[in-house]
């Protein structure tokens, strides 16, 4: 009775936004997430002058210019290094956060921010290209852990009311960091022959702020419970997360949680693959992932120079109009921050993912007609801005808020790394196969994307639930029945979906 007590408490009662709550969430958001996005833009505007800084070192080497086809290796190598590197970081995930913790690998992901930071700042006195491109796939790891983690992170200290919220702070900041690389990147500031060792090397001073700032914050209260055992730190970390001193019942929630996994253990990557239990959010998360990455967002903002060229848009003036999309990117991002408890997931999924295919259909039709139609070109300008809202509102934010929630604390580690690892190989697909697509299809490579984007909006309609302002065992249990089990707790009042073993004797497990 007293648990049943606890758990109607924890659902009245409502968690506020406390000052170390928000503290904890934009240091570990700017020092990691920030990163992610700030390193896929920094070689975009000073690419001409990197460029020749590598023909200038291969002929004081050799004595020669380097060969174009080289030239073009060379620099798909230090583009591609990033995403290839951030697979790597997810594949190094679980293993990391189930012996450092949340906050501990978050610390000690610096490592791979603040040491390519330096080879990359000293790249041109080393007169070395080589160094570039190793020192991209180390950030890579960075952002392929920081990507995973910050957003584990976040969910495991919020209040389930403020999590979606909190949720989409590393996506915000991404998005920050990607409008920062743009504004430094233009020619006045850092974005010329001068300057563009300077900014690669900048990516080094969040993950300095982080370092120095972060251990001060409080490790997520569930690792500490559920996974080192240790109650009393745990109870602390959510005393000065909450405001409160009375969190008996999200402990209580917690030692549920903990009761209903124990049979689990640790789950890996494959154990989870092999949980009936967990079969269809672990196909969610792989398909939003796949979704989020395919449906061309990269390729949107590859193609977007030459749309806004074709647009009569001035040479000079093309870096302005890129930052001016990248603002509209930061705007609508923090529009999704303050609508997503209130629409919820799976409303700003469907919404997101629609507008991206009805505006990547308007755009090949648009790009068709370009030449023909005089006023077509700023239909296409006006297409790549809707897409680029549709994107933001849901699609790039939300999946991380998702499979934060969709799991519990046992197989949280090896799901984001598979969701992680989907991403990144995502990611790196669309780069490297666009080109091609491009110079095969031209504008009608969008329409791959639009049937991408509705075929995964179907998948989100048909399969996904909403999770807003649901704890994690409510979550769990409103999968219970599509993967044929039930688990009940007690007397029959908590119901919790999970493993299919007997857990204790008041545990009932019923599979249909």
């Amino acid at each position: 009775m007293a648990e049943k007590q606890d758990w109607e408490k924890l659902k009245e009662r409502k968690g506020r936004l406390t000052v170390v709550l928000a503290l904890a969430t934009l240091i570990s958001a700017f020092g990691s997430s920030f990163q992610y996005g700030y390193n896929v833009a920094v070689i975009n505007s000073p690419a001409p002058f990197m460029q020749e800084f590598y023909n200038s070192t291969y002929e004081q080497r050799y004595g020669r210019s380097i060969e174009d086809n080289f030239l073009t290796l060379l620099w798909s190598l230090s583009v591609s290094m990033y995403p290839l590197g951030g697979f790597f970081g997810s594949l190094m995930v679980a293993p990391l956060v189930n012996k450092l913790g949340r906050k501990g690998t978050l610390l000690f992901n610096n490592i791979f921010s603040i040491v390519p930071a330096v080879m990359m700042g000293v790249s041109e006195i080393a007169k070395s290209y080589e160094i570039i491109i190793v020192a991209r796939f180390i950030v890579g790891i960075c952002a392929g852990l920081s990507s995973n983690v910050v957003p584990m992170y976040l969910g495991e200290l919020s209040p389930k009311n403020l999590r979606g919220a909190l949720g989409i702070v590393p996506q915000l900041f991404i998005t920050i960091g990607i409008l920062c690389a743009q504004v430094l990147g233009i020619r006045n500031i850092l974005g010329n022959s001068t300057g563009w060792p300077i900014m690669l090397g900048l990516t080094g001073i969040p993950a300095l702020i982080e370092l120095m700032l972060l251990p001060f914050f409080p490790e997520s209260p569930r690792y500490m419970l559920i996974q080192k055992g240790d109650e009393k730190t745990a109870k602390k970390a959510l005393q000065r997360l909450r405001g409160w001193e009375d969190v008996d019942a999200e402990l209580s929630e917690m030692h549920m949680e903990d009761q209903s996994e124990k049979a689990e253990g640790h789950l890996s990557v494959l154990s989870l693959l092999s949980q009936r239990s967990l079969r269809w959010q672990l196909v969610s998360i792989i398909i939003m992932n796949m979704g989020q990455q395919l449906s061309g967002v990269n390729a949107i903002y590859y193609y977007a120079d030459s749309i806004y060229a074709s647009a009569g848009v001035k040479e000079n003036d093309i870096q302005y109009v890129t930052v001016g999309t990248g603002a509209v990117n930061v705007f609508m991002t923090i529009a999704a921050v303050f609508i997503v408890e209130a629409s919820g997931r799976r409303l700003l999924l469907l919404c997101g993912f629609g507008i991206c295919c009805g505006a990547c259909v308007l755009l090949t039709v648009a790009l068709n007609f370009q030449e023909s139609v005089a006023w077509m070109p700023y239909i296409s300008i006006a297409c790549v801005i809707i897409y680029v809202i549709g994107h933001a509102i849901g699609p790039s934010p939300i999946p991380y808020v998702v499979t934060t929630e969709m799991f519990r604390q046992s197989a949280r580690p090896a799901a984001f790394m598979v969701a992680g690892s989907v991403h990144w190989l995502s990611n790196f697909t669309v780069g490297l196969v666009f080109p091609f697509l491009e110079s095969g299809l031209g504008p009608y490579s969008f329409i791959i994307f639009s049937i991408i984007c509705l075929v995964t909006l179907i998948y989100i309609w048909l399969v996904v639930p909403e999770t807003k302002n649901k704890t994690f065992l409510e979550i769990c249990q409103m999968f219970a029945k599509r993967n044929k089990v039930e688990i009940k707790l007690g007397d029959g009042d908590l119901p919790l979906q999970g493993s299919k073993e007997k857990l204790g004797d008041d545990v009932k497990v019923t599979a249909f």
